[in-house]
C-alpha cells in the first residue's frame, strides 16, 4: 500500500491497523523506517554547504512495483509506504515504510531491499544549500 501527502502519518495507527489485517496471524514482528531532510552536507550542495531543503518527488508506478516485490518475498506478509512530495525543508518526513513478516532475517532483508529500491530507483531529490 502506498501513500503520500504532506504529513506523515502515524506509526501508532499503522500499527494497530497492520495487526487488524488478515495477513496479522502470519506477522510475528514489524519493522519500520523512518527517513526526514538533514541539514548536513551531502554531495547535492557545494563543498562545505549543509542542505536547506529539497524537491522530493517519486514515480508512483516504481514504488508500488518495489512494494509487490517485497510482498512477493519470503515470510513477508504486510508492506505499507507512505512518501512525501514538493519542497520539502529540514526536519520535514520523507519517508515511512513498515513492513510485517514472519521471522528477523527475513524482515531485515525485506526491509533492507524496499527502502534502498526506493531511494536508489524510485525517489527524485533536488537539495537546496541553507
Amino acid at each position: 500500500m502506498l501513500e503520500n501527502g504532506k504529513t506523515m502519518p502515524s506509526v501508532d495507527a499503522w500499527l494497530r491497523e497492520a495487526k487488524a489485517d488478515a495477513s496479522a496471524a502470519g506477522c510475528g514482528m514489524y519493522l519500520t523506517h523512518k527517513a526526514e531532510v538533514r541539514g548536513v552536507e551531502t554531495d547535492g550542495v557545494a563543498p562545505g554547504h549543509k542542505v536547506g531543503g529539497m524537491v522530493f518527488g517519486f514515480d508512483t508506478q516504481k514504488v508500488q512495483a518495489a512494494i509487490e516485490a517485497t510482498r512477493a518475498m519470503p515470510g513477508i506478509g504486510y508492506v505499507r509506504v507512505w512518501l512525501a512530495s514538493g519542497e520539502l525543508t529540514v526536519g520535514d518526513d520523507i519517508m515511512l515504510v513498515l513492513i510485517g513478516g514472519d521471522v528477523r532475517p527475513h524482515m531485515v532483508d525485506a526491509l533492507q531491499s524496499l527502502v534502498g529500491t526506493i531511494k536508489n530507483e524510485c525517489v527524485s531529490e533536488v537539495e537546496r544549500e541553507a
